[in-house]
């Protein structure tokens, strides 16, 4: 809430490059329409692409992990989960599912982000739906074993009042209309993580959330790239970023600028693929192989050609095998056994 209240926002200067990007962003975001319309077989591949990696990633960055081989049965709903970590990536699953087809119907309020949150543990026995009991920490391990604290959140009696004013001034912001809702969207992120509202998941909730508001500001990139494999891919950055800016938070004299460059940053690579893959099959000759190879890079080390296939529906299977058989030769893949079901493992 710190970043909405005594005029912080509009006390804040806005670089070159920042107002640059958000131009950009618009720019993108048009576009985004027109690929909709002209390649319908490639963005239903990414979405599904999209939802596996966003599921992976947001858990992952937390330490919550599953097998590769039970990721996309779990995501695509083929079984049911059978550990803490299966259930857990189960309902970020379903919660984001929600928000891709009914983004409209959500409000930013305490009730929406508490419903978030249960939603995300219902497969659990995880208490979930309440605010924090107890105080929380942010903390780190040293090398030597040591821990210290980098943040301290909001106090959890606090926790309540603090995030009903944080929706009270987002809300008013917003339907004023005078500051950039991009701006308006990761400034929310980052007092959410500040206030740090939950015992467990405040950063699973701060992406849902912050996809959340990017689609009802028609900013659906998220829903064909993942946001989340962006984040997870520059974690060290991000915890950076947000170690910088949440000192002095509580003063409300922090640094928000960095936060703007990182996270508009994420948005511009995400629109950068988004169009590089949307576009592939229409491209200068060469750009199948350089589209193949990008979704090796950004799928799991170890994978197999159907995987590539739901990646690249533009692309034929012998096709894909011909360019991962010259990759292997190059020295970038392996192959891991024989036959039709063989993995293939990056080098």
């Amino acid at each position: 809430m710190k970043s909405f209240i005594d005029n912080f926002l509009e006390r804040q200067t806005a670089p070159l490059d920042v107002a640059g990007t958000l131009r950009t962003l618009g720019e993108y975001r048009g576009k985004q329409e027109l690929f909709a319309r002209q390649t319908p077989q490639i963005l239903k591949a990414l979405r599904h692409i999209a939802i596996i990696q966003s599921v992976e990633s947001s858990n992952r960055i937390e330490g919550v992990v599953v097998d590769n081989a039970r990721l996309e049965p779990l995501v695509d709903k083929k079984t049911t989960p059978k550990t803490r970590p299966e259930a857990e990536v189960v309902g970020y699953r379903d919660v984001l599912a929600k928000i891709y087809t009914s983004y409209k119907r959500f409000d930013i309020s305490p009730e929406t982000i508490l419903k978030l949150h249960k939603d995300m543990f219902h497969h659990t026995n995880l208490p979930a739906g309440q605010w924090k009991r107890r105080d929380n920490a942010i903390e780190e391990r040293l090398p030597d074993g040591r821990w210290i604290t980098r943040f301290a959140p909001v106090s959890a009696h606090q926790t309540e009042y603090y995030i009903k004013e944080l929706c009270v001034h987002f809300n008013r912001e917003w339907n004023n209309g005078k500051i950039d809702k991009l701006l308006l969207i990761f400034s929310f992120a980052l007092d959410f993580l500040c206030i740090h509202p939950f015992a467990d998941g405040n950063g699973r909730v701060s992406r849902l959330l912050t996809v959340l508001m990017l689609h009802q500001t028609d900013y659906d990139v998220g829903r064909y790239i993942s946001i989340e494999r962006l984040i997870e891919a520059s974690k060290e950055t991000y915890y950076e970023v947000l170690q910088e800016c949440s000192q002095n938070w509580h003063q409300g004299k922090h640094r928000i600028l960095p936060w703007w460059r990182y996270s508009l940053g994420i948005l511009i690579a995400a629109y950068k693929e988004f169009e590089n893959r949307a576009g592939a099959t229409r491209a200068k000759r060469g750009a199948k192989t350089e589209w193949v190879t990008d979704a090796v890079k950004n799928l799991p080390r170890e994978f197999s050609i159907s995987e590539v296939t739901r990646a690249c529906p533009g692309v034929s299977r012998p096709m894909i095998r011909v360019i991962l058989e010259n990759l292997r030769r190059q020295g970038r893949l392996k192959t891991l056994g024989r036959g039709r079901n063989a993995l293939w493992q990056r080098m």
